[in-house]
């Protein structure tokens, strides 16, 4: 038996950052990963500003990873039409494969102990957590952060509602080489789903697009969408006809659920996608997770210090916070993705942009936040 304060269930961005922050404040803390790092992963790889001041807070330098700076956006409907804004709050390209293993370098260095290790139970009894991994070690500890991600085989175990049904979406990403502006993020429609283009550092282009399955399903393989669907939209063909592609293939995730989650599960605490997953044309997702680690961290400190009195009392004021801070966003962000979904709506809605155009950043500032301090 293995006892530890704090045990992590995922090792990804929110995981490691909520290692970090609560390792800083001298809590002992375990990050149970089942995956070896460096890894890529399927995401958008962009950050929003709102977290700069929170992670110069954690002593974290990401400037030392050269990551882009991103000011611009470009939206694109189905058959190539474009507006131009600029970003509210502007953001930074960074990967997953640079960044995950940045942070999970400096929560070594932080006394975190982060375990290769993929979880087979979890069990609650008198006030403590008991997990098994797949390899028959048995951790103990008196608080669990769920941090492992879009879906995982403890969703099943915890029947949690998105678990019991099937879902119509499935998301692919690459690397490329090609010709496309460091500054820019562009997010671009296509016949059954959306693609976001941006650079991160060392001169690298993430291509990353959602689909839906209906779609997709007619296709032998992800390269036959690509060319007959996805390449409909003008913005998007050159980068599967001249751009050079960085990965031997491209990588995919499938049954991705954007269905309402509960932020605590079993008494678990869920952070990042675990407790709910915005949509990638929202462009808000990286920031979302690192914003749900910072404030678990804050409770769970006060929690261990005595500021907050009960275990009942903590889920109920996380939970709180959660709704507070992410509610809006994730609704919002299912009400943009339904209309894209619609043409004649989308089109509609377009046109009414390409009048007014003032109010597409103000669409983009109801997916994201306020300044982290």
């Amino acid at each position: 038996m293995i006892h530890t304060e704090v045990l992590l269930l995922g090792g990804g961005l929110a995981g490691l950052t909520a290692a970090i922050h609560l390792s800083k404040m001298g809590l002992q803390v375990t990050v149970l990963e089942k995956h070896s790092y460096p890894k890529h992963k399927v995401c958008g790889e962009y950050i929003s500003n709102e977290v700069l001041g929170y992670l110069k807070w954690l002593d974290l330098n990401l400037e030392s990873l050269h990551p882009t700076k991103i000011s611009k956006l470009q939206f694109s409907t189905s058959n190539g039409t474009a507006i131009d804004c600029v970003l509210p709050m502007g953001g930074f390209g960074i990967s997953r494969y640079a960044l995950d293993e940045y942070l999970y370098q400096q929560a070594k260095t932080n006394g975190c102990s982060i375990v290769l290790a993929t979880v087979d139970r979890v069990a609650f009894k008198d006030d403590t957590f008991t997990v098994t991994t797949t390899d028959n070690a048995i951790y103990e500890a008196g608080i669990v952060i769920g941090a492992y991600g879009k879906r995982s085989n403890i969703d099943v175990q915890l029947q949690r509602k998105f678990t019991q049904k099937k879902s119509d979406w499935l998301a692919v990403k690459a690397h490329y080489e090609g010709d496309f502006p460091n500054d820019l993020v562009g997010l671009h429609n296509f016949k059954g789903g959306y693609c976001g283009i941006s650079k991160v550092e060392g001169d690298k282009i993430n291509v990353c697009y959602l689909a839906d399955y209906e779609t997709f399903k007619g296709f032998k393989n992800i390269e036959a969408y690509q060319e007959q669907v996805v390449s409909q939209n003008p913005h998007l063909k050159p980068i599967f006809e001249n751009w050079k592609l960085l990965f031997d293939k491209p990588i995919s995730i499938s049954q991705i659920s954007f269905d309402q989650k509960q932020a605590v599960e079993n008494h678990i605490l869920m952070i990042g996608d675990t407790a709910g997953l915005i949509h990638p044309l929202c462009g808000n997702g990286m920031a979302m997770a690192i914003h749900s680690a910072k404030l678990v961290s804050e409770l769970v400190q006060k929690y261990s210090l005595g500021g907050i009195q009960s275990r009942k009392e903590l889920e109920e004021k996380y939970q709180q916070l959660w709704d507070l801070n992410f509610s809006s966003r994730l609704r919002f962000g299912r009400l943009i993705s339904k209309i894209l979904q619609m043409p004649i709506v989308t089109a509609i809605a377009f046109r009414a942009l390409l009048f007014a155009p003032f109010l597409l950043p103000k669409i983009i500032s109801k997916t994201h936040g306020k300044a982290l301090l």
